[in-house]
């Protein structure tokens, strides 16, 4: 396909989206973000977490690697139209990696929130 061109179908779209994510996956920030989830997702699992704390953690993962996503594409699209350095391109930048800092952020405090009571609890019936 013409790098200027459209995509055809629903399928070609999606292919074209795992593409995008492949890419942001191959950044070290992705990478560790998809620990942390695959981590929240194995607490989550042995905690029993309830159906609305999944929802929490499945939406904080989710908002933290389309974060990472969406900072990949900016910092592509920054260094594709401004090679030299500059300050917008900086500022650009530093706002698209400060958004996927804040996304972080509220995740931590909201894992905080749903594990740190089943760990207590856990601590609890085990002494």
């Amino acid at each position: 396909m013409k790098p200027d061109a459209r995509p055809n179908g629903f399928f070609e779209s999606f292919r074209h989206a795992l593409e995008g994510i492949r890419a942001a996956a191959r950044g070290r920030n992705f990478r560790i973000q998809l620990a942390a989830g695959v981590a929240a997702v194995a607490a989550g699992a042995l905690l029993r977490i309830s159906s609305g704390e999944w929802v929490a953690v499945a939406t904080c993962i989710g908002l933290v690697l389309g974060g990472e996503c969406a900072n990949t594409a900016l910092e592509s699209a920054v260094d594709l139209a401004s090679p030299a350095r500059h300050p917008l391109a900086k500022r650009a930048k530093d706002a698209a990696a400060g958004a996927v800092l804040l996304f972080s952020l509220a995740a931590a405090v909201v894992g905080a929130i749903i594990f740190l009571p089943h760990l207590v609890a856990l601590c609890r019936s085990l002494s």
